[in-house]
């Protein structure tokens, strides 16, 4: 791993067969969007896949930083209830995967950035729980819907002195936002520090160490928007570090 070009360890996730035109089986992957913000912040990216039979200490052993990306929703029974109709794309190998990961990095001081599923992903990691249908609460605005197609721009305020604020060098940014679930009990060590103005926790942090969470997609608007570009440039600068 070269000092000045950190390795970032991606964890990628499972494509369906027939999700990739002419493939009969199914795949591994992910948007390029993440892989181009990495790169633009001076990082490698390293892809994790979901199986890899390594420990999780030996697969961080061979990056500088972990990030954990969108998806499908993380198995409920994994935060103590039964799953609603609206759940999708469950993958519990990956589930596996990451919070193990996230619990290792925590422990070895891995800088990490959880972004969308890879957020919820992290409250679940520490013991909090998630809301399974946002509409469903009747309480939210709007926050688009996983596929995407319909991503809805909003503003989320960060709290003073986060971790978050000091990598986007910013109090308030917009966010480019498409998820149906949300952070509902917070995880033991983890703080909110970014809502919208609907009051949903929209950013997390581990109360020691580098880890954050964000709700919405920097890696969308990242190429425009050096407040989310921040984030990156931020988790490359700690891998180096």
């Amino acid at each position: 791993m070269s000092a000045d070009r950190p390795e970032i360890g991606i964890v990628s996730y499972h494509l369906r067969p027939g999700r990739v035109t002419y493939w009969l089986v199914g795949g591994y992957g992910l948007p390029e969007n993440y892989v181009d913000a990495v790169r633009r912040a001076g990082g490698r990216a390293s892809l994790i896949l979901p199986g890899d039979d390594r420990t999780p200490a030996e697969m961080l052993a061979d990056v500088g930083a972990l990030l954990l990306i969108g998806g499908g929703d993380v198995e409920p029974a994994r935060y103590g209830q039964e799953p609603s109709d609206t759940v999708y794309g469950i993958e519990p190998d990956r589930d596996e995967l990451e919070i193990a990961l996230l619990r290792e990095a925590d422990a070895r001081g891995t800088p990490t950035l959880c972004i969308c599923r890879g957020m919820q992903v992290m409250n679940v990691a520490f013991g909090g729980s998630l809301m399974q249908d946002l509409p469903a609460e009747g309480r939210f605005t709007g926050h688009g819907t996983p596929s995407g197609a319909d991503a809805i721009a909003h503003e989320v305020k960060l709290a003073d002195g986060s971790a978050i604020a000091a990598a986007a060098r910013a109090d308030v940014v917009s966010c480019s936002s498409h998820h149906h679930q949300g952070v509902d009990r917070l995880g033991e060590g983890v703080r909110a520090t970014g809502w919208s103005e609907d009051g949903l926790v929209e950013a997390i942090e581990r109360e020691h160490g580098w880890m954050v969470g964000a709700q919405w997609h920097p890696e969308e608007t990242a190429p425009n928007d050096p407040a989310q570009q921040g984030l990156f440039d931020e988790l490359v600068r700690r891998a180096v570090g």
